[in-house]
């Protein structure tokens, strides 16, 4: 059968951080979560004739805090699942969390519901900048949450990490770096700051205190090395794991595989196709079907996005994978374009593939808007 990954978005929160732009919504009385939980339910089941010829191997909570809702609930969701859906026995099964608010009951009622990967929200061992951060947890507090996941039966955790963060600098993240690897998580997420607008870091932009351009490409440099003596090798251009433990669903995403979204402002690509839902949460919960995108993806547009995702990778682009899903080489298409970078030392072209280097992967950006020009 055709695999699948399956998103799951529980949009509530304690409170929205300072450079958060996700669809969420603090402080929500809980009949309306009740409620967006029987409709995110309705919706999962009412999907699931299309996906028949599908196994699912991934599932992913993401938010929002997915842990700020009831047990109760997740049971309703795994329930919905179970109804139509074929699970794969070893399908990875993650699950969004912040510190402080999921408990060793809690994670260990998801534990047992069938959730096998926990992914934290740190962002930084240093209190200060968290602050800064409006985040509402201290590293006291993630240590206790991983000592609790752990507790829980827990194996397979990760840990999201910023960096170019205000107040931040090279030696305060290389002590971040170092507290979180003493604790041993499989899995690291390192992102960079994004100052999105309609964000109130959007509307402090000028006056916020972030590092320049040359200290955050640095810190950027150092922390891939320091990970790598910890054992942490970069799969992908923000994300470290031990060997065997890359997070499966958000390579569905890199490798241009099938994934179906449910809940509001959830994404997906199913069937060929990209769509998807509104962040209109009233719309959403009185049961109106809105799709803000639909969009059927030509062969020159898989082309590019092979492409564009795939350079995300360490491994880069294998040629005979490129050229199974979109019957074209890889190499006599885009080879006379890649030659100068790789020259310059910001990408290998080998016999097997194409990849960025850790120099390249900070302008990759722009290597790839200048590769891909031809096919716009």
């Amino acid at each position: 059968m055709k695999r699948l990954g399956i998103y799951i978005h529980i949009p509530f929160c304690v409170q929205k951080c300072l450079y958060c732009d996700f669809c969420s919504f603090p402080r929500t009385e809980s009949s309306t979560v009740e409620r967006y939980v029987e409709r995110l339910s309705q919706e999962i089941e009412k999907m699931s004739g299309a996906a028949r010829e599908y196994t699912v191997d991934t599932v992913y909570f993401g938010g929002g805090t997915p842990t700020l809702i009831p047990t109760a609930d997740f049971e309703r969701i795994f329930s919905a699942l179970g109804k139509g859906y074929t699970i794969d026995e070893s399908a990875e099964i993650t699950c969004e969390c912040n510190p402080a608010t999921a408990e060793l009951e809690k994670l260990t009622a998801l534990r047992t519901l069938g959730v096998n990967r926990l992914s934290i929200g740190l962002q930084s061992a240093n209190d200060e900048e968290l602050r800064s951060l409006g985040r509402i947890h201290s590293f006291s507090d993630f240590a206790d949450t991983y000592r609790a996941a752990r507790a829980a039966g827990f194996d397979n955790i990760s840990a999201d990490l910023m960096y170019g963060i205000p107040k931040q600098t090279r030696g305060s993240l290389a002590d971040t770096i170092g507290k979180l690897c003493a604790l041993d998580p499989e899995h690291i997420s390192l992102y960079g700051l994004k100052i999105e607008e309609g964000t109130p870091f959007g509307r402090m932009r000028d006056s916020l205190p972030l590092p320049d351009e040359d200290e955050e490409y640095q810190m950027y440099l150092d922390s891939c090395e320091q990970l790598l003596d910890r054992g942490y090798y970069k799969y992908e251009i923000s994300n470290f794991a031990h060997k065997g433990y890359e997070s499966k669903h958000n390579m569905k995403y890199w490798q241009g595989d099938s994934y179906i979204g449910f809940g509001v402002s959830a994404h997906s690509y199913f069937e060929g196709e990209r769509y998807a839902r509104s962040r209109d949460m009233k719309g959403y919960l009185d049961g109106i079907d809105i799709t803000s995108e639909r969009k059927k993806i030509s062969l020159e547009e898989k082309k590019t996005e092979l492409v564009m995702l795939g350079m995300r990778l360490s491994r880069g682009i294998v040629y005979e994978e490129y050229e199974k899903k979109v019957g074209e080489d890889f190499l006599s298409v885009y080879r006379d374009r890649l030659e100068k970078y790789a020259r310059d030392g910001y990408v290998v072209i080998g016999e097997r593939s194409t990849a960025f280097t850790d120099k390249g992967f900070l302008v990759s950006n722009y290597i790839l808007s200048d590769i891909l020009d031809f096919r716009e």
